[in-house]
């Protein structure tokens, strides 16, 4: 099982690396699966990921304090919106598929935008508390 994860963990790293380069495709999701993968497969690929230069921050970040950068929110919404616009104008696909589509879509939104964007309004809603 462990070479399973591992196995994984690697195919996302690789996936979430090439989304540096392709603007289309995000790549912290695609680190933190890897995360996951590696803390299930890894201790050693794990703290390396985490405490990697480029992609380690971002990962702290969500693991600490749930923080969607507002870059990352705004990439995010318009290449889901404009992946729908395509798929519901150009592909002319059948609606048993574009329904299930747009809802999936609707929760990534909804779980993208509730988050918060900065540290700075985490502390403040601990420090309401």
């Amino acid at each position: 099982m462990r070479l399973l994860y591992l196995s994984l963990a690697w195919l996302f790293f690789i996936i979430g690396s090439i989304g540096v380069i392709l603007p289309v495709l995000p790549t912290t999701p695609f680190m933190l699966l890897a995360l996951w993968c590696f803390s299930k497969s890894s201790v050693r690929f794990h703290n390396w990921l985490y405490q990697h230069k480029f992609f380690g921050p971002p990962l702290q970040q969500w693991e600490q304090y749930r923080v969607i950068p507002l870059s990352a929110k705004i990439l995010s919404v318009s290449m889901m919106i404009g992946s729908f616009v395509y798929l519901a104008f150009f592909k002319q696909l059948a609606l048993e598929i574009l329904v299930p589509t747009a809802l999936l879509m609707l929760y990534g939104l909804w779980f993208i935008l509730t988050k918060p964007s900065r540290r700075e309004s985490v502390d403040a809603d601990m420090s309401d508390k």
